[in-house]
This record gives structure tokens, C-alpha cells and sequence, in this order.
């Protein structure tokens, strides 16, 4: 049982979606160091291409850009032809792209719910099942095939921010993965979730002006996430270290969601 076989991902073929920056910059970054093939898609062609330069250029030339809009299903069967041209069979599967909405209650739009709905849970559900063949192709019980599904902490507890379709959406994606993670075991394909908490990105950095510090403080840990932090619980979950674990959502968090609790103090 050797730490180096265990979490072992070299060679593996991974695919990221919303791989150009934040969460999946990180995530593909930790597969690149650890010699994985890795694909990384999002909609702007141009970032896209050059976080596939930049990671390759630093890990072993093993990143490719696959640009494409998922957030419709056209775009996932574009993807899938384009990754159908390079590779015959795909190991992990990862479900990063989202995007998040704010609006007070009351004014909450139509649009605010539609979109956060279709890319954070109808393109995740769509994603797997057009890549099923692929997932299923090199899957044997000693080494199944892995998927990976970016929920989120708004989605176990209760934001403050009015992010309505979001939190709901992340919960949808929890509960998503593991009714997917039932039947498709019976294939040899693992699926599972993570709910981060707090990491510098665009999307979160909208909601505080990129300035960290007092979520740092609200954070048990005394900080937000760092690229290890993400890396490490996903080269976990992709890796045969995880292979009995199925349907769960690992948080990743820093401790934000054990602390929560009644402070009925008047401190």
C-alpha cells in the first residue's frame, strides 16, 4: 500500500470543465504536476487556450484546450466531439463550470434562476451522460473510472448573500451525485462530489472586492483555500485512493461548516 501507488494519477486522461481559471485552473494544475493527460474546457476560447499554454509550460507540455459553451446541449456534443477526436476513452471526468447570481428577494429575475439552473445542474447531468461511453470504456472494478462534481457549502448551509438559485443549485448537485453514484458503480465508474468553501476566484471575489480578509477571519482556519487545498481532495477522489468511496460530498471548507453552530452569547 504505497503512498505513491495509491495516489497515483500519471497517465490518467482528465477532463475539466470550467478549467481556464479559479477552482478548475487549480484542479487542473494539481493533474498536471502529478503527470495526468488533462483537457480543460470553458466558453472563452482565448482564456482557455492560454491557461492550457501556461499549466503546460510548467508541467510536463500535458494540458489541453478544449474551448466550448456547455451550457447549452449542443455545446456538450461539440465537446465531446472534440475531445472524441483526441482521446478513445476518459478516466475522471471533473464538473467544475457554475456560475452564481445575486439579487435581493423581491426582485429576483427569471433569468437570475434560469441559468444558474441549466449550467450549475442541467449541463453537470448532461456532461455525464454524453461522456458515459467514454467513462465506460477502460472502467474495470480495480480501476474505475472517477467523477468528480464541484457542488458547494451553500449548498449544505445557508448563505447570507442572496444568491437564491445558486445555493439551490449546489444542493441539487450534492444530491445529483449521489443518485448518479448509485447506478453508476454498477459500471465501474465512482462518482462523488466536493463542496468548497472560500477560494480566491472571480466568482467569490465579486462578492467581497477581491479582499479576502474578513472571510479569512469568519474561517476557523484563518484563511481562505489555497491551490493544495482544492488539488489535494480532488487527486483524492480521482485517484484509486477513493475507490470505495461512492456518493459522498467531501467539504472543503477550512472548517467553516463544523463550526457552524448557536453563538447565543451577547460576546
Amino acid at each position: 500500500m504505497q503512498i505513491e501507488k495509491l495516489f497515483n494519477v500519471k497517465n490518467k486522461v482528465v477532463l475539466i470543465t470550467g478549467g481556464s481559471r479559479g477552482l478548475g485552473e487549480m484542479i487542473a494544475s494539481a493533474f498536471a504536476i502529478n503527470k495526468a493527460k488533462v483537457y480543460i474546457s470553458s466558453r472563452k476560447e482565448k482564456d482557455c487556450n492560454n491557461t492550457a499554454k501556461s499549466i503546460s509550460e510548467k508541467y510536463y507540455n500535458n494540458c489541453f484546450s478544449l474551448p466550448q459553451d456547455i451550457s447549452r446541449i449542443d455545446g456538450i456534443e461539440n465537446l465531446l466531439k472534440m475531445f472524441s477526436s483526441k482521446e478513445n476513452h476518459l478516466d475522471i471526468l471533473i464538473n467544475n463550470a457554475g456560475a452564481v447570481w445575486g439579487e435581493p428577494l423581491e426582485d429576483f429575475s427569471e433569468q437570475g434562476w434560469d441559468k444558474i439552473m441549466d449550467l450549475n445542474v442541467k449541463s453537470m447531468f448532461f456532461m455525464i451522460q454524453k461522456f458515459l461511453p467514454m467513462l465506460k470504456k477502460n472502467a474495470i472494478r480495480e480501476s474505475p473510472s472517477k467523477i468528480i462534481n464541484v457542488g458547494s457549502i451553500d449548498g449544505i448551509n445557508t448563505p447570507t448573500y442572496e444568491n437564491y438559485s445558486y445555493s439551490v443549485s449546489k444542493a441539487a448537485v450534492h444530491k445529483l451525485t449521489k443518485t448518479l453514484a448509485s447506478k453508476l458503480i454498477k459500471s465501474n465508474i465512482v462518482c462523488n462530489a466536493i463542496a468548497p468553501g472560500p477560494f480566491p476566484s472571480k466568482m467569490l471575489g465579486s462578492a467581497v472586492a477581491h479582499d479576502y480578509t474578513i472571510i479569512s477571519k469568519k474561517n476557523p482556519s484563518s484563511r481562505v483555500g489555497l491551490p493544495e487545498d482544492i488539488g489535494g481532495a480532488t487527486i483524492y477522489l480521482g485517484s484509486k485512493a477513493s475507490n470505495y468511496v461512492v456518493g459522498e460530498t467531501i467539504i472543503c471548507d477550512g472548517g467553516l461548516i463544523a463550526s457552524a453552530g448557536h453563538d447565543l452569547t451577547n460576546m
